[in-house]
């Protein structure tokens, strides 16, 4: 089973769409996706800056942007199945088709050492993998990628949140980010024709 984390920076992105159908068709079984908040988030920056929220409130509302551009991949790609929990994410696979991730468990009563903005829908991708005892997690971004960078100086350069790298130290599968072009080079992934490192 592989997570699939694509930036809400391609939330109004033209080849977001053939994003989700690559997805929808050739990840059936062992795809789960899980959306970044993009617009959405940056709405919840602003809001927060305006009123002075705390973070937990801040945390919510960012988790939820991220609900929401699930919804919009879904409305786009209605192939991609919904799914809230582990549960239910192992029945989506189980059925055959590609899982789209809601996580709203990752709302919270209590402020706590991931009630921030330290914590991004990269680290919560990278949880939920973690969870689900992935085979593979593939990041993709809008920003130039170099082939040669380490997730800690990806971190550095905040194409990660700086606490990817930390967490991601010992993880049991590997972790790639590519470029939001690479679609061919997905695609080949996806058909087991090559490995990311080799394409």
């Amino acid at each position: 089973m592989w997570v699939v984390k694509i930036g809400g920076s391609l939330n109004a992105d033209p080849l977001l769409p053939q994003w989700l159908e690559l997805l929808a068709q050739l990840g059936g079984g062992r795809v789960t996706l899980v959306c970044g908040g993009g617009g959405f988030a940056d709405e919840v920056r602003r809001t927060q800056s305006h009123w002075q929220l705390d973070e937990l409130a801040a945390h919510n509302m960012a988790v939820l942007a991220m609900v929401q551009t699930a919804y919009l991949a879904h409305g786009l790609q209605p192939a991609l199945r919904l799914a809230t929990d582990k549960a239910e994410l192992h029945q989506v696979l189980h059925a055959g088709h590609a899982a789209l991730w809601l996580p709203y468990d990752w709302l919270r009563d209590r402020p706590g050492p991931d009630t921030n903005w330290a914590n991004s829908g990269d680290s919560i991708a990278l949880d939920l993998a973690r969870r689900l005892n992935a085979e593979r997690m593939v990041v993709v971004k809008s920003c130039p990628i170099d082939p040669a960078a380490t997730l800690a100086d990806l971190g550095a350069g905040k194409i990660l949140d700086h606490r990817f790298a930390t967490l991601a130290a010992g993880a049991s599968f590997p972790i790639d980010v590519i470029h939001r072009t690479e679609l061919a080079r997905m695609r080949s992934l996806l058909l087991g024709d090559v490995r990311l490192g080799e394409a």
